[in-house]
């Protein structure tokens, strides 16, 4: 590493933890949607409709998960990208177009990986995201990135289901989508050698359908920036994004300082802000937002069948007052090269599973590792304009 860039990396750390310990952690917003409406839909109704995936359960001859006593409950939050609602529907072209994506023959992504860590003894949780393209072991395909490893199970197995005869596509989707967690669950559990206690996923549908019913989401940008690729065109400042804007602010890595990491902060930053709009006073009078909301959670959340909504989002509630750890699995160089030619995030296993245990405190975490070489995007914040000053409940973000 260049000198300069040496002693660059731990003020870029510094920043970036001061800006992370500001935000609530990311898919936990939609998860807090329903325990936000308490007063108005029963336990029951909104537990009961919403989907549920058993992909906790080994099956017959699989590797056997780790340990379940190690120190924490831990509760994995994932954000896909599938073009399908949560009952296996395919999106309308309207609203793909919209968030302006389009059909992709099913291949699904993992773009957000977040593992919540709540130690058993009564220490602050934690909330450590896992970059997309971190290249790791893979069941059943070897090295690969992390993001990956839902979406080629899932191809594979609505194959062979098609194969067999199964011509309900629905049923497919589902089917496939619950075999593709299976497969990311084993993944991360393999990296971290965390026992995975409870599964929540929301889907790109859910960014539509949220942003539809608070009628936009706050965000806050330190420079103004712009990538073709993701459909960022935003100014300096505080704004309201929605619909496709609110997509494209999420998915954005080129010409980010960080790329990939800092990504992930704009997750965080863009639900954080959505969460605090949902718990600011008079948001839930109006029966229509409440509906709007409702709806984006049974229609774009999944959980595994023994995680209760509504006792998880009372956690949400102190989560979002900041009392959270948040945290990047540590990385050697977010600017890696595969040997067949993909960009991918390196790590040391054996450095992020020590990292990850001492969030359960049952040891000293040690610092997380500022990456070698920046993120995967190219170009640097402009150093004449200073960073802004987050108003309340909107940070603001590269």
């Amino acid at each position: 590493m260049r000198q300069d860039a040496a002693e660059e990396a731990p003020s870029r750390a510094r920043r970036a933890g001061r800006v992370t310990r500001r935000v609530a952690v990311g898919l936990v917003s939609l998860l807090a949607l329903g325990a936000t409406g308490y007063v108005y839909v029963t336990k029951d109704q909104l537990q009961n409709t919403i989907p549920k995936t058993d992909v906790l359960t080994p099956r017959a001859g699989e590797k056997p998960p780790p340990p379940a006593d190690d120190g924490a409950d831990d509760i994995l939050l994932v954000g896909s990208d599938a073009r399908t609602d949560a009952q296996g529907n395919a999106l309308p072209a309207r609203v793909l177009r919209e968030l302006r994506t389009e059909a992709n023959n099913g291949a699904v992504n993992t773009d957000t990986m977040i593992l919540l860590r709540v130690p058993k003894n009564g220490a602050k949780p934690s909330a450590v995201s896992v970059p997309r393209d971190t290249w790791t072991e893979v069941p059943g395909r070897g090295k690969a990135k992390i993001n990956s490893a839902y979406g080629i199970a899932k191809a594979h197995f609505a194959q062979a289901s098609r194969a067999q005869g199964e011509r309900d596509q629905a049923k497919i989707e589902r089917d496939s989508d619950t075999e593709g967690r299976r497969v990311l669950v084993q993944a991360l559990q393999d990296l971290t050698q965390v026992r995975i206690d409870h599964y929540a996923e929301v889907n790109l549908l859910g960014f539509y359908l949220l942003t539809e019913a608070l009628g936009g989401v706050k965000v806050c940008l330190n420079h103004a920036t712009e990538d073709k690729d993701s459909g960022a065109d935003f100014r300096r400042g505080e704004q309201t994004v929605s619909g496709g804007e609110a997509l494209s602010f999420v998915r954005q890595r080129k010409n980010l300082p960080r790329g990939d990491l800092d990504r992930i902060v704009r997750q965080q930053a863009f639900l954080s802000s959505a969460l605090h709009q949902v718990l600011s006073a008079g948001t839930l009078t109006s029966p229509g937002t409440l509906t709007g909301l409702t709806d984006a959670v049974h229609k774009s959340l999944t959980l595994d069948p023994g995680l209760d909504l509504l006792q998880f989002a009372q956690q949400a509630k102190g989560i979002a007052s900041g009392d959270l750890t948040f945290a990047t699995i540590p990385v050697i160089t977010a600017n890696g090269r595969s040997e067949d030619g993909q960009s991918i995030v390196e790590i040391d296993p054996k450095a992020v599973r020590e990292f990850v245990a001492g969030l359960a405190g049952r040891a000293a975490a040690p610092a997380a590792q500022a990456p070698a070489g920046g993120g995967s995007g190219s170009g640097a914040a402009p150093a004449a304009a200073p960073l802004l000053q987050a108003s309340a409940g909107v940070p603001c973000v590269n």
